[in-house]
């Protein structure tokens, strides 16, 4: 088994395990906005779950996943702006975005300035690092040192905490769905 059969297995029995985006406790201050230093789009989470479509919001909000080879942009080789699916902040650009064989949309660098912050992460018994939204504080996925060249880099995104705005002077190709 690859080191990434072996990663999509794992974060696939991680979104088994994980909890609903409508089961959030509100008990344990979720009604509270984020607070991090770098987040400008403050909600509370009762307006993020009013706001976002299920899957978004459980990948945004709650740092869930989706399945791999599931999500809407794994596969498209569209040109254009990835966007987080929170805020509409510009993420990642489409020439930036590579095949890794993963099931996610992966790319070697972000978008230019602060689009995303990066965040040690030891959840599931695993040391990672968490890419989340800088406007927003949303979670988008994490960051693996793995990837192509020219930084050696792979941000590993979740679809659901992106959308995609094609650029108006590409010529797009036709997707069947």
């Amino acid at each position: 088994m690859t080191k990434h059969s072996l990663h999509s297995l794992l974060l696939m029995a991680c979104c088994a395990l994980a909890p609903s985006c409508s089961a959030q406790n509100a008990a344990s201050n979720g009604e509270q906005a984020l607070t991090d230093s770098t987040t400008t789009v403050n909600k509370s989470e009762a307006e993020w779950r009013e706001e976002l479509p299920h899957m978004a919001c459980f990948v945004l909000r709650e740092k869930g996943t989706e399945r791999a080879f599931s999500g809407e942009y794994w596969d498209l080789h569209e040109k254009g702006t990835y966007q987080c699916a929170g805020c509409g902040l510009a993420l990642f650009d489409s020439d930036h975005k590579f095949e890794s064989g993963t099931g996610w949309p992966s790319f070697f660098k972000p978008a230019e300035g602060s689009a995303i912050v990066e965040k040690e992460d030891d959840s599931w018994g695993m040391r990672r690092v968490e890419v989340t939204c800088s406007a927003c504080g949303g979670h988008l996925g994490h960051v693996f040192e793995d990837g192509p060249r020219p930084t050696g880099l792979r941000y590993c995104i979740n679809s659901a905490a992106l959308q995609f705005v094609a650029d108006s002077t590409a010529v797009q190709g036709v997707r069947y769905d």
